[in-house]
């Protein structure tokens, strides 16, 4: 990779941690998400601190968040205790996450419905639930839509 190809990159790194860290993500895991992203084959942890000059307990906590988000595969190697780690799907994978995080809380919040009677606080609750089921809705056309389009016509 030439000078500018790495400093492109390196600055594409940087932004996509920039972007997780206001997402309230380490800036370090969005570093980590944005290096898979422009790596073409899966790279072991020991790659990914030397190519962000990150410790290993940065990248692996970095590793495992993305993992919890479905944002990365961790793949242990056998026999060893090595671990691959590649960038998965994208804006499905996240937008999945993310609607699997919206509806636990919107049942937290339902639950929490029982506790009030009529009343501001009632309503102020309803809206936040619409809210979240609201934005989970519109996730799932999105993710309705994108699937119709992207599969393969038959015939």
């Amino acid at each position: 990779m030439t000078g500018p190809e790495q400093g492109r990159r390196q600055s594409f790194v940087t932004s996509v941690g920039d972007l997780l860290a206001s997402w309230n993500l380490p800036h370090a895991t969005g570093r980590v998400y944005g290096l898979l992203l422009v790596t073409e084959e899966p790279v072991s942890l020991d790659t990914i601190g030397a190519d962000l000059g990150l410790s290993k307990g940065a990248v692996s906590t970095a590793v495992r968040q993305l993992d919890s988000w479905g944002l990365a595969r961790v793949m242990p190697q056998p026999g060893s205790r090595r671990l691959l780690v590649e960038a998965t799907g994208g804006l499905e994978t996240l937008l999945e996450a993310s609607h699997a995080r919206a509806r636990t809380l919107i049942a937290a919040l339902r639950d929490g419905e029982r506790l009030l009677g009529p009343g501001p606080a009632r309503e102020r609750l309803e809206d936040v639930i619409s809210l979240f089921a609201g934005y989970v809705d519109v996730g799932s056309e999105l993710l309705r839509r994108r699937t119709e389009n992207t599969r393969p016509s038959i015939g």
